[in-house]
């Protein structure tokens, strides 16, 4: 006699720990085998794009924090750049390569905060989180010495920053590049061989390079199936095409090849310090822009390889001080569309440690 077990449906959310933010999954089981997984999201949404058509240009760079609120920097810049592009505003040399630097500081936090989950995700204790945490609040003191903030920043500005860099910044920030490929180093050591974790994350949720060009996925996710795809490089902006670096990439688009493409970007992150903060040129940080910036009439689309993947905002102006239209083009959203295919034909507890190696945040998800 078989016996057959019957389908059922469990509801993960919208408040487990393990969702990285207000996010439900539907996953329908044979016993803990998923057949099929619905995701649910809107737990978050708060109007921003159409709160981003009611504000002034300059008032809606606030906005930009509260998408990827690990990842405020990289947001403010990407929206400048589509403001500026829209404007004709140019930029100073030295705020230029000072945006490189934040954005790539900003890579380093998120992708530190990236892992640290991911790996509790996969089971681990508190040690890997401590220790990338440790890095990353010495980041967050960079941030804070030149605009007095740890997670939403506001500190870019059309033209150029809000502000200069305080004379303690510099030292600090030196300091932290010639002590970081060691601690990556430490991390490499206490991850990548470990056993438990090699179990939990090699061969799972593969994500195949061509369904990966299809869902539009980008950054790591892309990079991990194989697909060496950077704007840094594919489409330079700022001052990018300046520095030497190379585009980390996996080959077979597991949870694996997701944590290792992660990990080796921020070596290269530091390289890129490396390379700007040799050669950081004097002169002014920002161009005067009017306080009732009214762009001309027509639209304009800028975007940046933030640490998720390609971050872009679309701008349409009709010649006032507030955008016709304001809309993002969110890495975490196009990342997510691929999570029930590479869930399908995992057990219950491997969905957690696949969806964790995306890593997505829900503000930027549902705006």
């Amino acid at each position: 006699m078989v016996l057959k077990t019957e389908q059922y449906v469990l509801n993960i959310g919208p408040l487990h720990p393990s969702t990285h933010g207000v996010f439900r999954l539907r996953a329908t089981l044979d016993g803990e085998v998923i057949v099929d997984l619905e995701p649910v999201f809107g737990y978050l949404h708060r109007g921003l794009e159409k709160l981003g058509e009611a504000y002034t240009y300059k008032q809606s760079i606030c906005l930009t924090d509260r998408l990827d609120y690990l990842a405020s920097m990289s947001n403010n810049f990407a929206y400048v750049l589509s403001v500026e592009k829209l404007a004709g505003i140019a930029v100073p040399e030295r705020a230029d390569v000072l945006r490189v630097v934040f954005a790539e500081l900003q890579r380093i936090v998120s992708h530190l905060v990236a892992l640290g989950a991911f790996v509790n995700d996969c089971g681990a204790f508190q040690t890997p989180i401590l220790y990338m945490f440790r890095e990353r609040e010495k980041i967050l003191d960079l941030f804070e010495m030149c605009c007095g903030q740890r997670l939403t920043y506001n500190y870019m500005r059309f033209g150029g920053l809000s502000q200069d860099v305080p004379e303690e910044f510099m030292p600090a920030l030196r300091k932290f590049v010639a002590e970081m490929d060691a601690h990556i180093d430490e991390y490499d050591r206490l991850i990548s061989m470990n056993e438990i974790f090699l179990a939990r994350t090699k061969g799972v949720g593969i994500l195949p390079a061509g369904k990966a060009i299809n869902i539009s996925a980008s950054g790591p996710v892309l990079r991990a199936s194989g697909v060496k795809w950077d704007l840094r490089k594919a489409d330079p902006y700022s001052v990018y095409s300046r520095y030497e670096f190379d585009i980390p990439t996996g080959t077979a688009g597991d949870c694996y090849d997701r944590y290792q493409v992660r990990l080796q970007e921020m070596r290269q992150s530091v390289r890129i310090l490396k390379q700007a903060t040799e050669k950081l040129p004097e002169g002014p940080v920002t161009t005067k822009v009017s306080l009732n910036l009214k762009p001309p009439a027509g639209e304009a689309y800028a975007h940046v390889e933030a640490p998720k993947g390609e971050l872009g905002f679309y701008l349409v102006s009709d010649g006032t001080d507030r955008p016709y239209r304001w809309h993002v083009r969110a890495p975490s959203l196009m990342n997510l569309t691929a999570l029930r295919d590479m869930c399908i034909g995992w057990k219950i507890a491997d969905a957690i440690v696949i969806f964790g190696s995306i890593d997505i945040t829900m503000g930027e998800v549902d705006r």
